[in-house]
C-alpha cells in the first residue's frame, strides 16, 4: 500500500514539474513536447537524480529521499521559502512507517478565544485545520451572514466558497485568489494528515461537483499563514474593502482566527461600522 505523505509528495512533485517551461530553467524546449511542463528526465538532470529514481518519488513508490536529494529538488524547481518547508515535512513524514491509528479528536475553540471575539469590534471567525467555521462574533455575522442558516457539516470556507447557490460572488474580481488561499490552507492540513476523513470528504465533494475546484486544487498551491484583502459587496452600504489576517491558536496543527479589518478613519471603515450598528438593531427587534 503506498505511503499516504509519499502520494502527496508524488502530487505536488508533479505539480511543481509541470508550473516549470524548459525556457525558465534555461533548456532548449526542442521537438514537439507532450507535456506542458517540463519533462521528468529534464528535472532529473537537473537535479542530479536518475530519472528512474525521480520517477518513482512522483509515483509515490518506496522512495525515501535524503534532506541532500531534496535540497536538489527544492532548487531545480525554484521553490519559495513556503514551499520548500512543505517539501521537506511531506518527504520527512513520508520516511516514517504510516500509522495504523491516528488519534482525531475534536476541534476545540479556547473559552479564552470565544470570550476575545465577543470583545472585538471588527469581523472575526475561527477556522479549523479544515477550514470548518467553529466560531464567530456578530460583527462577522453582519458581514458574511448568519452561518446558522447552514447545517453545521456545511459551514466550510471552502464549501460555502464553491457553494452553487452563492455563485453570484465568483463575479468578485478576487474570488479566485482568495480560493487559492483558502485550497492552499487545506493542501497544508491535508500534509499533516492525508487520510483524515474531514479533508476527504470536502476535497473529494468538491472535485466530483467543481471543474473551477479541481482546475485549482491541481495546482497544489500552500499556504501556513495567509493575509490579503477582499471587497465584500453588501447591500445596505455599498461595497466594503477589507484587509485579512489569520492568526494561529494553540494546537498544531490548531484552529486560526481570521480577522477582518479596515483601514482607519477611511470610508471602508465607516461602511463597517454601519453594517455593524444595522444588523445589532435587527438583532435587538
Amino acid at each position: 500500500m503506498t505511503h499516504p505523505h509519499a502520494r502527496e509528495l508524488g502530487s505536488f512533485l508533479r505539480a511543481r514539474r509541470n508550473r516549470l517551461s524548459p525556457h525558465d530553467v534555461g533548456l532548449e524546449p526542442g521537438g514537439r513536447r507532450k507535456v506542458t511542463g517540463l519533462r521528468r528526465e529534464e528535472l532529473a538532470l537537473l537535479a542530479g537524480l536518475s530519472t528512474d529514481y525521480y520517477q518513482r518519488m512522483e509515483q509515490g513508490r518506496e522512495v525515501r529521499p535524503s534532506d541532500d536529494v531534496l535540497d536538489a529538488l527544492a532548487g531545480a524547481l525554484a521553490l519559495d521559502d513556503e514551499e520548500r518547508r512543505h517539501l521537506f515535512a511531506l518527504a520527512r513524514a513520508a520516511r516514517r512507517p504510516a500509522r495504523a491509528e491516528v488519534h482525531r479528536g475534536p476541534e476545540l475553540v479556547p473559552e479564552s478565544t470565544r470570550r476575545l471575539l465577543r470583545v472585538m469590534d471588527t469581523p472575526a471567525v475561527v477556522l479549523g485545520r479544515h477550514l470548518d467555521l467553529l466560531d464567530w462574533n456578530p460583527m462577522a455575522e453582519a458581514l458574511l451572514g448568519d452561518p446558522g442558516d447552514y447545517p453545521p457539516d456545511r459551514l466550510n470556507m471552502l464549501l460555502l466558497m464553491f457553494d452553487d447557490t452563492r455563485t453570484a460572488e465568483r463575479s468578485c474580481p478576487d474570488w479566485e485568489r482568495q480560493a487559492l488561499e483558502y485550497i492552499g490552507m487545506m493542501r497544508t492540513a491535508v500534509a499533516t494528515d492525508p487520510t483524515h476523513p474531514r479533508a476527504t470528504a470536502i476535497v473529494g465533494e468538491l472535485s466530483i461537483r467543481s471543474a473551477e475546484f479541481r482546475r485549482l486544487w491541481a495546482r497544489h498551491d500552500v499556504r501556513e499563514s495567509v493575509s490579503g484583502t477582499k471587497t465584500f459587496r453588501a447591500a445596505e452600504v455599498g461595497d466594503i474593502d477589507l484587509h485579512w489576517d489569520t492568526y494561529p491558536l494553540p494546537g498544531s496543527p490548531g484552529p486560526v482566527m481570521l480577522v477582518f479589518t479596515a483601514e482607519p478613519g477611511s470610508a471602508d471603515a465607516d461602511r463597517l461600522r454601519l453594517l455593524g450598528t444595522l444588523h445589532a438593531s435587527r438583532r435587538q427587534r
